[in-house]
């Protein structure tokens, strides 16, 4: 018989349970919250609330902690359940609720074996470590949830925070929209959450977000909060607004937004890839230069050799710099501004 997870989850919380299961499996629990909710514990890691009045518009997916490190996400998330499961917040759309990466999460670190946000939408066949085995699990969850939803709409939040400083301390990434156009009411909803800037996908991705969006026509994002902090080290004022939104969303209440303007916003847009396609490769900056930060002219941002880049325009930007990744891998992006 297994343990009794339903009182461990009501006793000390989404997150210590979380952590005490790490990747065990386990039977699914389910039970009435109240006359109106049902909660279904799928998985380490992974809630499931449906209300029984099945009139929400909204089919909704929130995840974090896909990169263990990354602590913030993780605890927007915990106190998120616990008004759930409290009656503290009224739940009239369904919601998937995940916590993605327990074994890095109770290693501290951004990923055990492999980075889990490059092994969405099928990029985990033929691979059997287990963040591989736990980004199959949760395509199968989010594909069972959307596919039994009735909702007119479905959205996948992917809360992540960033292992480097930024420009702007809260970005979204809007995954490739496969030819759709991009939906400025949900950039409305960022800048209502306090998140002003927004990067474009220009191409199909292994991220969590991609799959959503590609699979389910989701409205989905990679959502960056902030730097990674231990836990118990993030101030829970830094995130109100966008944790208010989302149990909003989950009421089905209105979210007090403005309509879209350009201007409002800092859109970016991607150039180039940087790709390291040597063991000479080499970035020109400082290890801890922040997301979108911009260069003139001229600058030579990359060695190597023949594939080495130079600033073409003032104001190209780079984001998610990284030259400690194996060869043929993307080291950073280069952005630049633009309108929608």
């Amino acid at each position: 018989m297994q343990p009794d997870w339903k009182n461990i989850l009501l006793q000390q919380g989404f997150l210590e349970l979380t952590k005490t299961l790490e990747n065990k499996a386990i039977d699914v629990v389910s039970w009435k919250v109240n006359d109106n909710t049902k909660v279904s514990l799928l998985a380490s890691g992974i809630l499931l609330v449906e209300p029984f009045d099945t009139s929400g518009v909204c089919d909704l997916v929130i995840s974090s902690g896909v990169h263990g490190n990354e602590t913030a996400p993780i605890e927007i998330v915990d106190r998120l359940v616990a008004k759930i499961l409290t009656q503290d917040l009224v739940v009239r759309n369904r919601v998937l609720l995940i916590i993605g990466n327990p074994v890095a999460m109770n290693l501290s670190q951004r990923f055990d074996i492999e980075n889990m946000n490059r092994l969405f939408n099928g990029h985990h066949v033929g691979k059997n470590h287990h963040e591989a085995i736990r980004a199959a699990q949760l395509e199968n969850m989010v594909s069972d949830f959307f596919v039994a939803g009735t909702a007119t709409e479905r959205r996948h939040y992917d809360l992540h925070t960033a292992i480097r400083g930024s420009k702007y301390s809260k970005f979204a990434v809007y995954p490739f929209p496969d030819g759709r156009d991009w939906s400025k009411p949900q950039l409305e909803f960022f800048l209502a959450s306090g998140i002003n800037t927004v990067l474009l996908g220009h191409q199909p991705s292994g991220t969590f977000s991609y799959f959503s969006s590609h699979r389910f026509n989701a409205h989905a994002f990679t959502v960056e909060l902030g730097k990674v902090k231990p836990f118990g080290e993030n101030n829970p004022e830094d995130f109100a607004l966008i944790e208010d939104n989302l149990a909003k969303l989950i009421s089905d209440e209105a979210v007090n937004s403005k309509p879209f303007d350009n201007s409002d916003f800092n859109l970016f847009a991607v150039k180039q890839e940087l790709v390291k396609h040597s063991e000479e490769f080499s970035l020109n900056i400082a290890d801890d230069l922040e997301n979108f930060s911009d260069f003139k002219r001229g600058f030579q941002l990359s060695n190597d050799g023949e594939h080495s880049y130079i600033v073409e325009q003032d104001g190209e930007a780079i984001v998610f710099p990284n030259a400690k990744i194996p060869i043929g891998q993307r080291a950073g992006l280069i952005v630049e501004k633009t309108d929608i």
